[in-house]
């Protein structure tokens, strides 16, 4: 008998582990319902340049989480019990001007919209969204960029060129410088 052992092979339905980056982007998830919480962890730390420092299921827990542990990213809910992830965004923001907030959402109210990209945040994606285009856009604000679901960029598309128009800019060229 050998006294080398050789790895033990895995199956063709096993999973290999994600090789882990020295400097992954650190995200700080955001949300009140547990599970959500739970299938984005396992959705981002399945990249190996992603990984979830923290959870916190309301506002203030975000907020005191973001300034213990100072991570790339936080991925917010608005609607959270005890501070609401406007205000969250807000305080983080005002704290610490170089993180990046992305909100995920189920309401694509303009209202909604406006007042989180008032607040700070770089970008907004509704939760019905893909597994792809989560972590698109983590990876995309996470370095300053800003990114938003399509029905959101169309929202804000229409509301921009609706206001455009309404200064009296009517060449289309106009438009585009």
């Amino acid at each position: 008998m050998s006294p080398f052992r050789s790895r033990p092979r895995l199956s063709q339905t096993e999973e290999r582990p994600a090789r882990r980056y020295h400097n992954p982007m650190k995200i700080l998830l955001a949300d009140d319902h547990n599970v959500l919480r739970k299938g984005l962890r396992r959705i981002l730390e399945e990249q190996p340049d992603l990984e979830v420092i923290g959870e916190a299921a309301d506002g203030r827990e975000a907020v005191n989480l973001a300034n213990a542990l100072r991570p790339d990213i936080v991925v917010m809910d608005i609607a959270m019990p005890q501070m609401n992830g406007l205000e969250a965004t807000r305080q983080i923001l005002l704290r610490h001007s170089d993180l990046n907030v992305l909100i995920l959402s189920m309401y694509s109210d303009e209202n909604y919209v406006v007042q989180v990209l008032r607040a700070g945040a770089r970008g907004y994606l509704l939760k019905d969204t893909a597994e792809e285009d989560l972590i698109t856009a983590v990876r995309t604000v996470a370095k300053g960029l800003p990114f938003f679901s399509p029905k959101i960029a169309k929202l804000l598309l229409g509301d921009g060129m609706q206001r455009l128009r309404q200064e009296g800019v009517s060449d289309s060229y106009d438009l585009l410088t």
